[in-house]
Order: C-alpha cells, then structure tokens, then sequence
C-alpha cells in the first residue's frame, strides 16, 4: 500500500499535469531540437519558473486577467473552466514550459498553436463605463493585457516568496519579453518600470461583474483532491496579499485577518511550497528534458551552427 506522501506526490503531479505518477509524453519532446532554446539554465526565467512560487503566481495571474471585460468574456464564453479548470491550468503549463525549457522552434510552435485556437475565440463584452464592444482574444490589446497580467504575476509572486534570481526584476521582465512576442505583442515592456506603466494604462478599463465573480468562484476553491484543499486555501492567500489594494477592492477579496488582527500568510505560504518540492521533486521532468538537449547541443552543435 503506497503512503500517505506517496499519494500526495501522485496527487500533485496529476494536478499540474493531469497524468498522474508518469510525466506527460510532451515533457519527453522537450529534449528535441536543435538549439539551447531562448533562456539557458541559471537565466532569470529558468529560476523563477524552475521554483515553486509559480504556482502562486499562476492564481495572481488569473485573478488579475480576469478583471479586463474583454478577457473575462472570451474565458467566460469559451472556456471549459467550470467543467475542467484542472486541464485548463495543464495546457496552461505546457504552453509556459515549453517557451521556457524548450528548443526556439518549439517555443514559436507551441505559441503558434495557442494563437489558432484564440483564433475562434471572439464575441462582444461591455467595457467599463457600460459600452458594448467587440473582442477577440488575437487582438493586440487583449494579447498585451495577458502578457502584463501574467508578468507581473510571476514576478510579483517569485519577489514575494522565492530567493533572490539572475539580474533581478528587470532582467526578467526583459527575457520574459520574448514570450510576448512569440504572442504577438509589439513592444512588450523590457524593464520593471515599463511593465508598471503599461499596467497602470489599463487602469480605466478594469471592472468586476457577475462573469468575475463566477470565475472567482472556481478560483477560489477548484476541485482538488482533500489532501491538497488545505495547501490551496494558503496560496490562494498568498497570491491575494500580492495583488494591490485597488485589485483587492474590485476583486471583492480582502487580506487575511483573524478578528481585527492581520495575519502573516508568508510563513504558511513558504510552508505549503516547501512541502509541494519535497513531493514535486527538486528539478522537474521538463527540466531534465532540456538539459539533455542542451548538452547534446553544446557536444554535438548542428552543421553550419
């Protein structure tokens, strides 16, 4: 009979990936190509999405994504959030891993393939102050939302919970630049201080609604296994005590408290990663699967490289 942090291991893995105790077959292509991709080991990315504070950041993210109209009606209208978030937040992994620890030819794949499927996602939504007007989830604007949302997110995240990376905020934001682009977005902010004056020009068009809170409902408290219900309460804390207090108040959520008392959640939040590393393991199968690519490459570089 397999253990109590056996199970959990099996659990966690099957949540992330949605294939239990084996890594998906896709992690196995990510040692093919022939090139070290767009961020080599102990680059800014690789240390920030190589820990566990992305797990942090992938809820900050959805939460702050969520309070643009535009991007709440495509996920609301086409979405299968509320019958599979679990196999939403899977794609959702393979997409940053594979941009992350990929050859470039699999990066620009992988993005390509998101871009099609955006390509059907379009109806109306009502912005802001009331006007009904029409989205589609290729539009430039939208595709610079995400990017800034899901930016600031991991940054935010990683800064708050993780240990100190390779030339800090600005470097990431620099590098992560790159995935803006395979995206589609011209001119995606390449410093700290240009992705907060991209976010603020946004400022006037995000607003709550009946859609946001719905989804806010499924964020809030997705169906996980009861070993990991616990576990998720904390980082869903950890990732609202990240979010400023605007976000907060438009969100409807608020920091928490035990009476009029403010609670530390940092050292919980510390906790719960910790604990999902010990069962995660400390370099993940996308990991080991570039690394082999990489020393392939660096041994044996292609003709004409």
């Amino acid at each position: 009979m397999a253990s109590p942090f056996t199970r959990l291991r099996v659990e966690l893995k099957n949540t992330f990936t949605g294939t239990g105790a084996h890594p998906p077959a896709w992690t196995e292509e990510l040692a093919d190509g022939d090139d070290a991709g767009y961020f080599a080991p102990g680059s800014a990315v690789w240390a920030v999405h190589s820990s566990m504070t992305p797990t942090v950041g992938g809820i900050r993210a959805l939460l702050l994504q969520a309070l643009h109209p535009g991007a709440m009606a495509g996920v609301y209208a086409h979405s299968n959030f509320r019958e599979d978030p679990l196999g939403r937040l899977a794609n959702t992994i393979r997409w940053i891993f594979t941009v992350t620890y990929g050859s470039t030819d699999a990066a620009r794949g992988a993005s390509a393939w998101v871009r099609r499927l955006h390509e059907k996602v379009t109806g109306t939504y009502v912005d802001a102050n009331g006007v009904e007007r029409a989205y589609s989830a290729n539009d430039p604007h939208l595709l610079r939302w995400v990017h800034l949302a899901f930016t600031d997110a991991f940054l935010s995240a990683h800064q708050q919970y993780g240990l100190s990376f390779p030339g800090g905020a600005d470097e990431y934001v620099r590098q992560w630049a790159k995935a803006g682009e395979l995206m589609g977005v011209s001119d995606p902010p390449r410093s700290a201080g240009e992705l907060r004056e991209q976010l603020s020009a946004y400022d006037g068009e995000l607003t709550s609604s009946e859609q946001v809170q719905d989804a806010l409902a499924y964020i809030r408290r997705p169906p996980l296994p009861r070993s990991q219900r616990l576990g998720y309460r904390v980082l869903f804390a950890g990732a609202v005590a990240t979010l400023t207090p605007r976000q907060r108040e438009l969100l409807g959520l608020s920091l928490t408290h035990l009476g009029p008392v403010r609670l530390p959640v940092k050292p919980a939040v510390l906790l719960v990663l910790g604990v999902m590393k010990l069962g995660l393991g400390s370099q993940s199968p996308t990991e080991q699967a570039a690394l082999r690519r990489i020393r392939r490459v660096q041994k044996h570089p292609p003709a004409g490289a």
